[in-house]
């Protein structure tokens, strides 16, 4: 069962990869000259205004009524994204094609907007990293450059580098800081000291992502959808419901509230902690 489950997060990590040689089919088309989302990267809810956000391959949408719309005009590529409060979101990953044609750099380091997307500022590290995983924790920025396995972590600018390591996700919270959770396909590890070195989580599941939702309270979804809950920091867990589909982007908002993205682009939702999810986007 850990070699099916290895195989499939693999999987999973390969789908997400943009310098892969297999790539995953696109969406089809969309009927305007408007690209759509394409690949779900990053998901999120800003407290300023309660909206859902998704990003993508060819930008941020905001969800509105089951349907996505962009936000602003950018179709830049979001490999990772985060809401890091209201209104305040980071983001990675490449600019649009048109731009590289004008000669930009291909990897857009560490970027942040503070008007919930509409404008985008550089912070970090730009043409140089390229981050699938960003996680925020009260001013500290943790992000996973995909070009080279580092992690970075840091506040503002200021991005030192921390640990290598083969991972999907990372996972934070404000009751700890420094306690950083990492998906890998050898399992779940934790670091005790900012990401600088990680141990094995044991009894942890196999998962493809993970959230911290509150002091001690950790969720997350294997690669075959179930989700995984724990409520004292990982000692022990319990499985919850079933994701439809395999998850390639997964939130916590809360503890009862989550959200997932599958591969042909669907949303989900959750209210109740994972028991079960709607579907409240499809392409």
């Amino acid at each position: 069962m850990i070699k099916k489950f290895a195989t499939a997060l693999v999987l999973a990590i390969g789908l997400t990869a943009c310098g892969s040689d297999v790539q995953a089919p696109e969406p089809a088309a969309q009927p305007s000259s408007d690209p759509g989302v394409g690949h779900v990267h990053g998901l999120g809810v800003d407290p300023a205004t309660g909206k859902t956000y998704v990003a993508g391959h060819f930008g941020l949408f905001t969800l509105e009524n089951k349907k996505l719309v962009r936000v602003g005009d950018r179709d830049a590529d979001h490999m990772g994204f985060t809401v890091a409060g209201p209104k305040t979101f980071y983001a990675s990953g490449h600019p649009a094609e048109a731009d590289t044609a004008a000669g930009r750099p291909p990897h857009l380091g560490l970027i942040r907007s503070s008007d919930s997307g509409l404008t985008w500022e550089q912070v970090a590290l730009a043409g140089k990293a390229d981050f699938h995983a960003l996680q925020v924790v009260g001013t500290t920025v943790y992000g996973y450059d995909s070009q080279t396995g580092q992690i970075w972590r840091g506040k503002g600018a200021d991005l030192k580098p921390a640990a290598r390591l083969d991972l999907l996700d990372l996972a934070a919270g404000a009751d700890a800081p420094e306690r950083l959770y990492a998906t890998t396909p050898d399992g779940v590890k934790v670091s005790g000291d900012a990401g600088k070195s990680f141990e094995a989580l044991k009894g942890a599941p196999l998962l493809s992502f993970l959230d911290v939702a509150g002091k001690d309270h950790l969720v997350g979804v294997a690669p075959d959808g179930q989700v995984h809950t724990s409520t004292d920091g990982g000692s022990t867990w319990r499985p919850g419901g079933r994701l439809p589909m395999q998850a390639v982007a997964f939130t916590a908002v809360s503890a009862d509230r989550l959200l997932a993205a599958a591969m042909d682009g669907t949303v989900y939702e959750s209210t109740n902690a994972g028991k079960g999810f709607s579907t409240v986007y499809q392409p």
